[in-house]
């Protein structure tokens, strides 16, 4: 992870921020989050809600607070008319397959998740277009 604390707060709590954060707590103290953002698909006309991070400390998991935090979420993609709420699960990670199809989730194992970073992603850029 190269994320820092100054880059979550410019791109989270500027003017226009580009992801939103739910909190759980329990008595007062932050023991899980939801890090959140709508995207758009062309498939269905509509934005749609992305869940990029769900985490819940270790000592709380089991406990109800993971629910609480995807229940929250599919209410504010209910409230937004958006028609899909999507996330990625890595494939070894099997209690969080089972958690997530217990919800009534389907998991995309026919959708691979491509990625340009990096060198190949500024090679890509500085190449001339011919359009």
């Amino acid at each position: 992870m190269v994320a820092t604390e100054e880059d979550l707060l410019r791109d989270g709590f500027g003017p226009s921020p580009a992801f939103e954060v739910l909190l759980a707590e329990d008595a007062g103290e932050p023991i899980g989050f939801a890090f959140y953002f709508f995207s758009y698909s062309t498939w269905r006309g509509r934005r749609c809600l992305h869940l990029e991070d769900l985490f819940v400390r270790p000592e709380h998991r089991g406990k109800g607070a993971g629910l609480a935090l995807m229940r929250a979420l599919a209410r504010l993609a209910v409230d937004a008319g958006c028609p899909r709420f999507s996330w990625q699960v890595l494939d070894w990670n099997e209690p969080s397959i089972a958690f997530y199809e217990k919800l009534g989730a389907k998991v995309l194992r026919e959708w691979l998740t491509v990625r340009l970073e990096g060198n190949a992603l500024m090679t890509l850029a500085s190449q001339k277009s011919h359009l």
